[in-house]
């Protein structure tokens, strides 16, 4: 099995990022700070080497992290 480049918590923020649900949305849903979701957002941009959350889902979807 292929090891996931995205902690469970980012790849969980992203499953719902695609889900149309916003920062506050996915705050509430994970029992974690705006600030928290918004830090695994930067921490996988980064580590993708993309711009922004679209960037970030495009390449995440390309690499099998996440479906659409």
């Amino acid at each position: 099995m292929k090891r996931s480049i995205l902690t469970n918590r980012e790849k969980e923020v992203f499953e719902l990022l695609v889900m149309n649900k916003t920062t506050k949305d996915i705050a509430c849903q994970l029992k974690i700070s705006e600030k928290t979701v918004r830090n695994h957002i930067s921490n996988t941009i980064q580590k993708l080497g993309v711009k922004g959350r679209a960037g970030a889902i495009v390449e995440l979807v390309k690499l099998g992290e996440i479906k659409i």
